[in-house]
């Protein structure tokens, strides 16, 4: 769905809700998104670890991410950016807009030929907008919810917020994708360590649902990350710890508990990881074929007896 704007270049029609938002405890800055328009993270959310994050969206201007964050690293507020983008751009009353920096400033418009029902509001360290929705309390109720809910972490809370615009309508021609992106306060060597997360749902019937799963599933896999890292260092209980938190997270995903078992059997916790191989094993063999191809890749370390026991389970 497409549309020619002013200046010549194709415009997608992002109508939707939104919000940027920082948390002063962690510098955390982030963006979450939901639309009835497919893979909506791609055009809508930007961000830039020590710099800001920039929401754009109704007939899209896609630049306004990249030049507002470019403003934003040049010594701009975000308001000064948000207005030096409006005044070159012809198209200005049928955009949507969003800057938030480092210091947890934002500058949100909204233009007057915004398809309603349209706005925004500005608080400490957020803005939440939307358009096209179905009624004129979806800004109201996801700032009310943001401000509520200040004892979770930053991205549990976006999605709260966002859950909250469903609650009163939402968009008014339905839903299908929704993303997060949160980037960290402070600037990063290595580029591919600028974001945080950065998690996207493209076409779902429950898209804010369905992100929020994906979200846990996210944390799960952090715990399994710090379950590795605590093996490295020869810290057994920690990382049985963290493994055990994946799992209780999602107790049939098999690749946590395979690689759980890995790992147990790499450490000559032979009995528990046979326990957790025989689990796999017996929903998907493809598994145990796995198993018997790692020792070669040395990522497996055992006995010829060991190996043998586990693929006869």
């Amino acid at each position: 769905m497409l549309k020619l704007s002013s200046n010549n270049m194709k415009t997608p029609l992002a109508h939707t809700y939104s919000i940027v938002a920082k948390d002063p405890k962690t510098g955390e800055m982030g963006v979450g998104v939901q639309s009835h328009y497919f893979s909506v993270g791609s055009i809508v959310s930007w961000g830039e670890s020590g710099v800001g994050v920039v929401a754009t969206q109704s007939l899209v201007n896609v630049s306004f991410g990249i030049k507002g964050l470019e403003l934003l690293k040049q010594g701009k507020s975000p308001r000064e950016a948000l207005d030096i983008l409006l005044a070159a751009d012809e198209g200005r009353e049928v955009r949507q807009v969003a800057i938030l920096d480092v210091q947890g400033r934002v500058a949100t418009h909204t233009g007057s030929k915004c398809i309603k029902h349209a706005g925004h509001i500005e608080g400490n360290n957020y803005s939440v907008q939307a358009n096209m929705m179905l009624t004129d309390k979806v800004w109201p109720t996801m700032s009310k919810t943001f401000e509520s809910h200040k004892d979770l972490p930053l991205p549990e809370r976006i999605i709260k917020t966002l859950a909250s615009a469903e609650s009163v309508g939402g968009d008014i021609r339905g839903k299908q994708s929704a993303a997060i992106l949160i980037v960290g306060g402070k600037k990063v060597e290595n580029k591919w360590e600028d974001k945080l997360i950065d998690l996207r749902v493209e076409d779902h019937e429950q898209p804010v649902e369905e992100l929020a799963r994906v979200l846990r599933l996210y944390r799960a896999y952090k715990h399994m990350d710090e379950g590795d890292m605590a093996m490295e260092h020869s810290e057994m209980k920690a990382a049985l710890r963290e493994y055990d938190t994946a799992l209780n997270m999602f107790p049939k995903n098999l690749e946590m508990k395979f690689w759980t078992a890995v790992t147990l059997a790499n450490n000559q916790n032979i009995e528990r990881a046979i326990e957790l191989f025989k689990e796999v094993f017996r929903v998907d063999n493809n598994w145990r074929l796995l198993a018997e191809r790692l020792p070669e890749s040395d990522l497996l370390n055992v006995s010829k007896e060991e190996l043998d026991k586990i693929l006869s389970l």
